[in-house]
């Protein structure tokens, strides 16, 4: 590989340019193309016409210093190499010749050092390189080996289906799960999610095949899977990455991962759960570089909303409060909260499973309850920290409720989450908890309910007259036969699905003296909920409404996140 030291670091568009093979205007249109397709120059001159592929291959050779392999492709048999055939095709690579100790390989792109290393890791040769044509490589692969599975691809597998904890066979899986080609998959797998500006990524067996689904704007779409034979090496690869026990198969485990993808900084929290036909992970992205949508601005709120949540998050003690289920934003609106009033001579002390977003002036601690830190835990030291202001990330039981109560009674602004359909709701459910109806009153200062709605593409948004029927069945105030409305058609900007991003949709229930007498009397959400609706609350549908008539979503939309309410 010593070949490699003395490259010719021309482009390979320069060196065609200098031999009269490309024009100007022909290399521009291919770099423009390239942008797009994000694939290699000489496949995308190649796919244009421009450039033939026997003259491509005679540059790269003279600028990678690697000879084209001219002759026939004799056949290495399989068990010699034990190299995959789906890894060999994967990276354009096919074994040629084996002469005592050194494998002769045929490879697309020489370079590819990672692909080589993970070849003399698995064959234990060493390795000479020709550079070959990709089209023929694949062909010759597809001729030579015609698909079938090498002893590691069969090992791999068994080791997916019936892996029971032996010692030899977690060394052998760990091994794997640490080879060159599993890790380029998995950061390939990451690294699209996060290129998707997806949230979370699915890897889930089934009996014939591996699912891999990445949720983007809170819908979930299959990707091109792995192949099923990678399905232990991946998973096992991710649980290192994650820091858990690879032999540990049988119970749910959870870790984090934190690494930097495409100049991002990005946290994985990692959750495993065993199932049928082995473990299904799940990994949630958190782009800490990614602080732009930790503005109350920009979170969708009605300019009186706004002004509204501004005033009660600035006050100086009691309970705010934001419900909504999972993967709503509530965190997103505490964090937006707290660094609106994160100046210097306030203290703010957060308590948080897990830490989503690091902000600088705020005390952040990570709740951990293997070792005895949950959120009550927790709590009953941050009051002896002397803060101003304290967020929690979520209240689950009536300890982390009580306290958080006595915090707001005693001088403190105290943030926090439930998961309740709709604002009143959180009434009846700390009630139901334990928590004393004229505590509750006294302490509360707002509850915010919230959902987040995908946004209509703007490059493709278009007026589309609906039945009005439909959409007062539906709940909707809409006058007349037709009713107008503005919906995405699906383009190459949202990737056809009509819509790009999110924004969020809103309830806000103001506790004043009305609320807080009816709340010592009924803590019934119906009732509670009536009241504040004839005080002038707008519901989560209502406000969804209005963001239909702006031409923002669309009301598929808004029933699909406002279903149970």
């Amino acid at each position: 590989m010593k070949a490699f030291l003395a490259l010719d670091t021309k482009p390979l568009g320069q060196l065609l340019r200098e031999r009269g093979m490309l024009s100007e205007e022909e290399l521009n249109n291919a770099l423009a193309l390239q942008q797009e397709r994000r694939d290699k120059l000489g496949r995308i001159l190649i796919d244009l016409g421009y450039v033939a592929e026997r003259d491509i291959l005679s540059v790269l050779s003279e600028q990678l210093k690697v000879p084209i392999f001219d002759g026939e492709y004799p056949a290495v048999p399989v068990d010699q190499t034990r190299l995959p055939f789906r890894f060999l095709r994967t990276f354009s690579a096919v074994p040629v010749h084996l002469d005592g100790n050194v494998l002769s390989m045929v490879m697309a792109d020489p370079l590819d050092l990672e692909t080589l290393s993970a070849v003399r890791l698995r064959t234990g040769y060493e390795t000479r390189v020709f550079l070959g044509n990709e089209t023929s490589i694949h062909e010759q692969l597809e001729r030579l080996y015609g698909g079938e599975e090498s002893t590691t691809e069969k090992l791999i597998e068994t080791l997916g289906e019936g892996f029971g904890g032996d010692d030899e066979n977690i060394e052998h899986l760990r091994d794997l799960a640490s080879e060159v080609p599993v890790i380029r998959m998995v950061n390939l797998i990451i690294s699209r999610a996060v290129e998707s500006e997806a949230s979370d990524i699915h890897v889930e067996p089934f009996e014939k095949d591996l699912r891999l689904r990445y949720r983007v704007d809170g819908v979930l779409h299959n990707v091109e899977p792995p192949p099923n034979q990678l399905r232990a090496a991946i998973i096992s690869r991710i649980k290192l990455m994650a820091k858990l026990n690879i032999a540990e198969r049988r119970l749910p485990q959870d870790g984090r991962i934190k690494l930097k993808v495409l100049g991002k900084e990005i946290d994985l929290r990692v959750s495993t759960l065993p199932t049928m036909y082995g473990e299904s992970v799940v990994m949630r992205i958190l782009d800490r570089s990614n602080t732009s949508l930790i503005d109350l601005r920009r979170l969708g709120f009605p300019e009186d909303l706004y002004d509204k949540v501004c005033a009660m998050t600035s006050k100086p003690h009691g309970i705010f409060l934001v419900t909504g289920p999972t993967g709503s934003g509530k965190s997103t609106t505490l964090y937006s909260a707290l660094k609106r009033i994160n100046i210097p001579d306030r203290k703010i002390i957060t308590i948080e499973d897990p830490v989503e977003y690091q902000m600088d002036g705020i005390n952040q601690i990570q709740a951990n309850p293997q070792i005895g830190l949950t959120f009550s835990s927790g709590l009953r030291h941050i009051v002896r920290q002397d803060p101003d202001v304290i967020m929690i990330g979520e209240i689950r039981d009536l300890e982390t409720a009580e306290i958080a109560i006595r915090s707001a009674l005693t001088g403190h602004l105290v943030f926090s989450t439930l998961h309740t359909n709709d604002a009143p709701s959180a009434v009846t459910r700390l009630v139901d908890m334990g928590v004393e109806d004229y505590l509750l009153a006294s302490s509360l200062i707002g509850i915010l309910a919230q959902r987040l709605v995908r946004v209509n593409c703007k490059e493709c948004k278009a007026p589309v007259k609906i039945p009005a029927a439909a959409l007062r069945e539906a709940g909707f105030p809409a006058d007349g036969d037709f009713f107008e409305i503005q919906r995405g058609d699906g383009c190459s900007h949202c990737g056809n699905t009509g819509y790009e991003s999110r924004l969020g949709i809103f309830e806000l229930l103001d506790i004043d003296d009305g609320m807080r007498r009816l709340m010592v009397t009924k803590s019934d959400s119906n009732v509670l909920k009536a009241q504040a609706v004839q005080s002038g609350m707008r519901t989560l549908k209502e406000d969804g409404w209005i963001k239909v008539l702006a031409g923002i979503t669309t009301p598929d939309e808004i029933l699909r996140v406002t279903q149970e309410v």
